[in-house]
């Protein structure tokens, strides 16, 4: 049997430049569907159970964030429940991977994808619990629902805002979803019971539906980068925004995380709203003591490395976290998780994963919990 490679499938993202045999296969990755942002891919080989395959990412260099090759390790699955990473090699150039997979159909991909189909079911289960209610606010730009889900009373005092995946391709951050919401669903979990009775979580697991199924890294179906978008969204460039912060003046902000993933730093951190010219003493103590009670919460997460503090320029109040602060007054914060791996406690054969993540989202209620009764 000849090599194939194919990527038409939910999240499907590379172009085959050539495929002489297996030990010598150059691909290029592929662009967002409508921007010119190169970092995403996800595709399957078939034909090479016990063969050494050579796989040469050619454009790694002119990727829109070539340091993030550094020390990364390519993530693989046989059958898309279980990745594992395999050896991988950057030249600054070009990017291999060396690997040799034990059955006929591989597959292989920038992170652990989050599929439409695992998002669906991740509403639909939510949505069985008596705690939970599912809202649809409208559509994105291709007609996929955006969809909202409301855990907790309505009426409760303080509103708590969770979103993720405003960025596509930063699968993690759904996972984390996925663990925040288990345990807010879980009435054993005295954290979750704990935040629910002073609080409402409306979470939005997926900003960015078509450019989830598309296999963008960065960008939705009209080119717009969603966390660019917050000052003056619209229903035709960024209706995912324009609906959720719509969403958002008519209901209020308490707390608010805007979770991402990073292709660079190896680490769990948050990035605040210090640069905001308006940023108070309260605020920053709100804040400080926020990352403190998270890395009480998981040695997964800690503050030494992270993003520099930058100066305040308009751009500033486009992006999700400090616009929201700028609009409510309110913590919030963007978490960043990482790509490659956790350096502080690395996991050689997963790297940095879907259920790591998830760990991640269940411990994040603690800190919730310290903010809402601060």
């Amino acid at each position: 049997m000849s090599i194939k490679i194919s990527s038409q499938f939910d999240a499907g993202a590379i172009d085959v430049v050539s495929v002489t045999s297996a030990g010598d296969i150059d691909l290029n990755i592929r662009k967002d569907s409508h921007a010119d942002i190169t970092q995403w891919f996800y595709f399957r080989v078939q034909g090479a159970q016990a063969v050494p395959l050579t796989i040469r990412f050619l454009n790694a260099g002119q990727a829109a964030y070539p340091d993030g090759w550094k020390d990364y390790q390519v993530v693989a699955s046989y059958d898309r429940d279980t990745w594992f990473r395999v050896p991988t090699s950057y030249d600054g150039k070009v990017m291999t991977v060396d690997h040799a997979p034990e059955f006929d159909s591989v597959y292989y991909a920038y992170f652990e994808p989050y599929s439409w189909e695992r998002h669906l079911s991740l509403l639909d289960s939510a949505q069985l619990s008596p705690l939970a209610q599912l809202v649809d606010l409208g559509s994105t730009v291709e007609g996929r629902d955006m969809n909202l889900l409301v855990v907790g009373d309505p009426e409760a005092e303080k509103k708590v805002w969770v979103i993720a995946r405003q960025h596509p391709g930063e699968t993690m951050a759904e996972w984390f979803v996925e663990g925040m919401l288990e345990a807010l669903l879980d009435p054993a979990d005295p954290f979750a019971s704990q935040c629910l009775k002073d609080a409402v979580f409306y979470v939005v697991p997926n900003m960015n539906p078509d450019g989830a199924v598309r296999g963008n890294l960065r960008t939705n179906a009209a080119g717009a980068n969603l966390n660019r978008e917050w000052n003056t969204p619209s229903m035709e460039r960024s209706p995912e925004v324009f609906l959720v912060k719509a969403k958002m003046q008519e209901i209020g902000c308490d707390l608010f995380l805007d979770v991402h993933g990073d292709e660079g730093l190896p680490y769990v951190f948050v990035a605040g709203s210090d640069s905001l010219e308006n940023f108070t003493a309260e605020q920053k103590a709100a804040q400080d003591s926020f990352i403190a009670d998270f890395k009480l919460a998981s040695p997964d997460f800690q503050d030494e490395f992270g993003y520099p503090d930058g100066p305040f320029t308009p751009e500033v109040l486009t992006m999700g976290s400090p616009h929201i602060t700028h609009l409510f007054g309110c913590l919030s914060l963007t978490l960043e998780l990482p790509f490659k791996d956790n350096a502080n406690d690395p996991d050689e054969e997963r790297g940095w994963n879907g259920a790591r993540s998830a760990k991640l989202g269940a411990a994040v209620l603690q800190p919730i919990l310290r903010a809402l009764r601060a």
